[in-house]
C-alpha cells in the first residue's frame, strides 16, 4: 500500500527518521556518523539553506531530525541526504541494495507543545535506549549544542530556545533532564 502524502507547506516543521533496512546498523563506525551529519550540513547549503535543522540525534540503526522548511517540501532534503549516505556507505563497505527501511517518515509538527516534546524526544533518545545515562554523555546528538558544552554548529537552536525565559540554556537543559528518571 502507497504511503500517505506529506502534508507541506511553507514554514513546516517536522520530526523525521530513517531506519536501517530490516533494523540494520546504518553507522559502523565514527567516521560515518560523520560523513551523515556532512551530508545534512551539505544539502542545507546546496538548497540556500531553505532548511533549519532544529535538533538531532544519529542512533546505530536510525536517524532523528527536527527539520524546519522554509519554502522548499522537506522531501528534498532527507532524500539528497539519504541517498548520498547510502551511496557512500554501500561503497564504503561493499554492499548492494537498500540501506534504509524505507522512505523517510515525517511527522508534521504543527503546536508548540509538540515542538518542544519532539526536542525533548529526540536528545533522549540514547538515553531511553540505555546507551547513556544523560543525554550529554552521547556525543552524536545537538544536545550538548543546546546547553552549551559544544560550539553550535549545524543546528539553529534559537527557535526552541525561544520558548524558555531570556533563551536561558540552563533552563531547556532542566526540561530536559527532568524527564530522565521517568523515561527510563
Amino acid at each position: 500500500m502507497p504511503k500517505k502524502k506529506l502534508i507541506w507547506y511553507p514554514g513546516a516543521m517536522y520530526h523525521v527518521t530513517s531506519r536501517g533496512n530490516r533494523r540494520n546498523d546504518i553507522f559502523k563506525e565514527e567516521q560515518d556518523y560523520i560523513v551523515y551529519l556532512d551530508n545534512i550540513k551539505e544539502a542545507v547549503k546546496y538548497y540556500d539553506n531553505n532548511y533549519k535543522i532544529i535538533s538531532y540525534c544519529l542512533m546505530t540503526n536510525h536517524v532523528h531530525i527536527q527539520i524546519k522548511t522554509n519554502d522548499k517540501h522537506l522531501w528534498y532534503l532527507i532524500s539528497r541526504v539519504n541517498k548520498s549516505y547510502a551511496r557512500n556507505f554501500n561503497n564504503k563497505y561493499n554492499y548492494v541494495g537498500h540501506l534504509f527501511q524505507s522512505r523517510y517518515n515525517a511527522e508534521l509538527i504543527e503546536e508548540d507543545s509538540y515542538v518542544l516534546e519532539a526536542s525533548k524526544y529526540i536528545h533522549l533518545n540514547p538515553v531511553r535506549a540505555n546507551m547513556v545515562s544523560n543525554p550529554q554523555e552521547y556525543k552524536w546528538s545537538s544536545y550538548n549544542m543546546y546547553i552549551g558544552k559544544e560550539k553550535e554548529k549545524l543546528v539553529n537552536s534559537e527557535y526552541i530556545l525561544s520558548y524558555f525565559k531570556n533563551k536561558d540554556r540552563e533552563l531547556y537543559k532542566k526540561y530536559i533532564e527532568s524527564s530522565i528518571s521517568s523515561s527510563t
